[in-house]
């Protein structure tokens, strides 16, 4: 099963005030960690570039595959349509995530590839709430590019609702938004915690 991550970073980042796939996270960047994440399940990672795009994408790391989204105002169906433009056709399943959620799990990802035979859309769920990345399989990459551009990304899962397995993790990661510099810091203090936590044991 050969598998494509789509990572989105399009937006503006005006409530940030820089852009949120450069933000220092773990040693390296929202996008850098995601990538290291994504790249041990896929055989390309991809990113979703749109304002300031042609300058962001100098700075995307060398494991991942940069596109930008000129239409990236329309909004983020856009984006994800931009990005499956970029996987090749011997693309089995598609993996898509927003930039501003750098802490998901290696093992979340783990969970949700082997969801995929049981399932046509997998998407994790932490404490009730579901957040991302989601996986789907090829066969909606093409009609999410046939979806109009008025349409939501959301719009196409939730027209397949019997169609969705949730994931259980525990990983608060996929429920992250980080959308401006005090849930940022929110995210680093999380991750002061956790560290902490790993050198007491």
């Amino acid at each position: 099963m050969r598998t494509a991550s789509i990572i989105l970073a399009a937006g503006e980042s005006r409530r940030m005030g820089r852009p949120k796939a450069l933000l220092p996270f773990r040693g390296g960047t929202f996008l850098s960690v995601l990538a290291a994440t994504f790249s041990p399940f896929s055989d390309l990672v991809i990113a979703v570039f749109g304002f300031d795009g042609e300058n962001v994408r100098l700075a995307a790391p060398d494991n991942v595959t940069a596109v930008v989204n000129t239409d990236y105002r329309l909004g983020m169906l856009t984006s994800l349509q931009t990005g499956l433009r970029a996987c090749p056709d011997a693309i089995d399943t598609i993996l898509f995530t927003l930039v501003d959620h750098p802490a998901v799990s290696p093992g979340t990802v783990a969970q949700l590839l082997a969801a995929v035979p049981e399932s046509d859309i997998a998407i994790p769920r932490f404490n009730g709430k579901r957040g991302h990345p989601v996986l789907m399989r090829r066969c909606f990459a093409d009609q999410y590019l046939a979806e109009p551009l008025t349409a939501k990304v959301r719009d196409l899962i939730d027209r397949h609702a019997g169609q969705i397995r949730y994931v259980d993790v525990d990983d608060p990661g996929i429920c992250d938004d980080v959308d401006d510099p005090a849930l940022y810091q929110a995210l680093l203090a999380r991750e002061a915690i956790k560290t902490r936590e790993a050198i007491k044991e």
